[in-house]
């Protein structure tokens, strides 16, 4: 994994251009352009206020605050999957006319998520100041909890990228799947409203410890749980492993199939 994280760094420019494209061409042609990165998140966050605070009833102070720190976090995860799946069908002549490490293609998708997650922050921030939300040291594990995430969304993009390839209807499945993982991950909901008997379902969900640091660092103003964190940690890089040598296996047949 390091040779080929080498081989990517070679490449840089190369990443630098994929990913500046990738935010260019996202909201091309529209009337508010790069403003649709701050107005989706406000969007979907005024939708599942009104569900789940005036239809579900979901009695919490400051909800608001906590519901958009999940939703600004999963849409990073989210988004880089249902984009990620077919970026190398979509960028069929670059595969097959010259040669680079193909990682690039999904990584510059994990890396343009990441940017518009920092740009989510600008909204963010003001929301906690209306909310007279404490912010403190616990700010200083944003770029471990980041980069563990970027970990875990990026073994994930390899990999359904690289099988799409082959399996075409994966896209198209995972679509659900994402949206099944939605429910399975604290974001509507906290941890506490999990009932004891079906809790051990979403332990099994890395992106519950994730999603949950990010609202103890930004809502609650504590430490994440250095334990928990560091075993997702652990199995993300673990994941990230077997993720680039599925990958670098299949891409020797990307040409043929796409």
């Amino acid at each position: 994994m390091f040779k080929k994280l080498k081989e990517i760094y070679a490449y840089r420019q190369m990443l630098e251009s994929l990913v500046l494209t990738d935010l260019r061409t996202r909201y091309k042609g529209s009337f508010l352009g790069f403003f649709w990165t701050l107005l989706n998140p406000l969007l979907m966050l005024l939708v599942y206020s009104i569900v789940f605070k005036y239809v579900v009833r979901i009695d919490m102070e400051n909800y608001t605050a906590y519901l958009f720190i999940g939703l600004i976090s999963w849409s990073l995860f989210s988004q880089a999957i249902t984009s990620g799946a077919g970026v190398i069908v979509r960028n069929a002549g670059l595969v097959k006319k010259i040669y680079f490490p193909k990682e690039i293609l999904p990584l510059s998708i994990i890396l343009g998520g990441v940017i518009n997650y920092l740009f989510s922050l600008l909204i963010l921030f003001p929301i906690l100041f209306i909310h007279k939300i404490n912010l403190g040291l616990p700010l200083l594990m944003i770029p471990l909890v980041l980069l563990i995430h970027m970990m875990f969304t990026l073994a994930m993009t390899l990999l359904i990228s690289s099988l799409n390839v082959f399996f075409r209807d994966l896209e198209h499945i995972m679509g659900v799947v994402i949206m099944a993982w939605f429910y399975l991950t604290p974001i509507v909901f906290t941890s506490s409203m999990i009932p004891e008997k079906i809790a051990f379902i979403f332990n099994l969900n890395p992106l519950k410890v994730i999603i949950e640091s990010f609202h103890k660092i930004f809502f609650y103003n504590q430490m994440p749980d250095i334990m928990s964190l560091g075993i997702v940690f652990l199995f993300s890089l673990l994941f990230l492993q077997i993720a680039f040598l599925v990958f670098k296996k299949l891409s020797r047949n990307f040409a043929e199939e796409i």
